[in-house]
């Protein structure tokens, strides 16, 4: 894939027309990352702007006990590193591959050139930030206050309308999730999780085929949160 057409993957660039987009892969850089390859840890000083063109990225910190806790996943088409890199500030998360992942990344120093040459970018920019700062609050709030049932239920549905595939058995959630990547999305156990899952198999609400989860109910699956 040429860098171009990788530039027209992203919603980010969608709006620019090809000789607009021709300024900018002077300032891309293409990176691979093997499964669970650390892309930066927090604390790490914010130097680059990444975008994901292959594979699954987990954005994560780890608790007062010393659990991972899964904030986001960014998946091909996506962004990540920005808040950082527009503030100025080290990352405040761990971004790890979850599979072997390809991205572009940009210097901070250049982002602020290309934004200062489209300053449209910016503001598409801030809107992307502004869903993607509530989605985190939404997760952290429900970590702490709903039912890990509720919690669960939640998860599959947010990525069922992220990813989710329509399919005659139902929503297929296109990545594969190990009872571990739920656990640690949603704050639990991993025996938790497996137990919950069960239930939801048990309850016919959903199925697993392959490594991916299909949603079968998706109306009764709402109505646990």
């Amino acid at each position: 894939m040429s860098k171009l057409s990788s530039l027209k993957e992203f919603q980010f660039f969608r709006d620019l027309q090809d000789k607009e987009l021709d300024e900018i892969i002077p300032y891309i850089k293409k990176e691979k990352y093997q499964k669970r390859q650390i892309i930066f840890n927090e604390g790490d000083p914010s130097n680059f702007f990444y975008m994901v063109t292959k594979g699954r990225v987990k954005i994560t910190k780890v608790s007062q006990e010393g659990r991972e806790l899964i904030l986001e996943i960014i998946t091909p088409g996506d962004f990540f590193g920005a808040v950082a890199v527009l503030r100025g500030i080290p990352y405040p998360a761990n971004a790890i591959a979850m599979e072997n992942t390809e991205v572009i990344k940009i210097s901070k120093t250049d982002l602020f050139r290309i934004l200062d040459r489209f300053p449209q970018l910016m503001y598409c920019l801030a809107m992307s930030l502004g869903e993607r700062m509530r989605g985190s609050h939404e997760t952290l709030k429900n970590i702490a206050l709903e039912r890990v049932e509720s919690r669960i239920a939640s998860l599959l549905l947010k990525l069922s309308d992220r990813v989710g595939q329509k399919t005659p058995q139902g929503v297929v959630i296109d990545m594969r999730l190990t009872k571990q990547d739920i656990a640690e999305m949603v704050g639990t156990t991993v025996e938790t999780s497996i137990r919950t899952m069960s239930k939801f198999k048990k309850k016919g609400l959903i199925k697993e085929q392959k490594g991916r989860v299909i949603i079968t109910d998706p109306q009764r699956l709402r109505e646990l949160f």
